[in-house]
């Protein structure tokens, strides 16, 4: 199977061959599971390939060199599924430990400066590279990238002032209307890291996001981006008009 079109625009090689990944994957896919049955969600086929295939070929494109991916549910499958990839390192939790938690337990392998953390259900398609250069040029711990939608009731809207993310506010249905919300990619300095480490945290979004000082969450807001998450069988239905098409040979 070839694609259609490159995952990474012009020459990327090397870009973030210096930069540890973290994805998030632990999840139970709950909402999908009657579309998907027994396959993770991280494995859902979208395109012609399963869904993490489409995203290691996007990181790896920029020249990432290690990818660590915080499994639980259904570990073994996914594990399977990637076999002798020596660049993905599989840390699979005991337990379900949310999103922070997931972090907590990573955090030994996770040594770059500059670390990317990412949702593992999420697809949002931008120029990771300009990404770096932003978070560089700023002395904030984190960046997180934010995504315009025209109706945040669905993910919680976050409010910007400049180029400083000021406030959170939970999904809500009746808090209609256009605006940002976390796109789920970020970078975190090995600061950023060890204030989540000393927190007891099971929610990066609930329980450290929302507490951390004014100031600390750079706003990085891509001129150019496809965004969609495939949690639900709706966007997981519609993912295959955003991810990159494949044709036989």
């Amino acid at each position: 199977m070839e694609p259609e079109n490159n995952y990474v625009a012009g020459s990327a090689v090397k870009l973030l061959d210096h930069i540890d990944v973290a994805v998030l994957a632990g999840g139970f896919g709950t909402r999908i599971r009657g579309v998907l049955g027994d396959t993770p969600k991280v494995l859902a086929p979208i395109n012609g390939r399963p869904y993490l295939d489409h995203l290691m070929a996007w990181l790896k494109g920029y020249g990432v060199e290690h990818i660590v991916l915080c499994l639980g549910h259904q570990a073994q499958k996914v594990q399977k599924h990637l076999g002798q990839d020596h660049s993905i390192e599989c840390i699979v939790e005991k337990r379900p430990l949310g999103t922070g938690g997931a972090i907590q337990n990573c955090r030994h392998r996770l040594r770059s400066d500059l670390v990317l953390i990412m949702n593992g259900d999420t697809w949002l398609e931008t120029d990771l590279a300009e990404f770096v250069a932003a978070h560089n040029d700023r002395e904030q711990e984190i960046s997180m990238i934010c995504v315009p939608v025209d109706d945040v009731s669905r993910y919680g809207k976050i409010s910007i002032d400049g180029n400083t993310i000021t406030s959170f506010s939970e999904k809500d249905i009746d808090n209609r209307g256009a605006g940002y919300i976390n796109g789920g990619i970020y970078l975190f300095s090995q600061a950023a890291l060890d204030r989540l480490c000393d927190a007891p945290v099971i929610s990066l979004e609930k329980d450290f996001f929302h507490v951390l000082p004014a100031g600390t969450i750079h706003a990085y807001i891509p001129t150019n981006a496809n965004f969609i998450d495939i949690g639900t069988p709706e966007t997981l239905a519609d993912a295959g008009n955003v991810l990159p098409r494949y044709k036989s040979d």
